[in-house]
């Protein structure tokens, strides 16, 4: 789930959803705009590990923040951070 938040664009989908709500897939491409195929497979790198989730609405996808999605990074930092200083003593 951290490599998934790893990309600088997913990371900013991520904080966008957080702070401003649903969004239609249109009004979540970075700028400077990146191919759509591209955005596409971050959008669904992001679906598969389970942080957003997508509902169509005729022509357009509104993407949300999975309820949990902070919940479960905020989990995961601390095991790998733990893991990591752990590993050096």
């Amino acid at each position: 789930m951290l490599a998934a938040v790893a990309d600088p664009i997913r990371l900013e989908v991520i904080d966008r959803l957080q702070r401003e709500g649903t969004r239609c897939v249109c009004d979540l491409q970075p700028a400077p705009p990146i191919p759509g195929n591209q955005f596409s497979y971050h959008l669904k790198v992001l679906r598969d590990c389970g942080l957003v989730t997508a509902a169509r609405r005729g022509r357009w996808v509104d993407y949300t923040l999975a309820e949990d999605a902070l919940d479960r990074l905020h989990a995961a930092l601390p095991q790998r951070i733990g893991a990591r200083q752990g590993a050096r003593v």
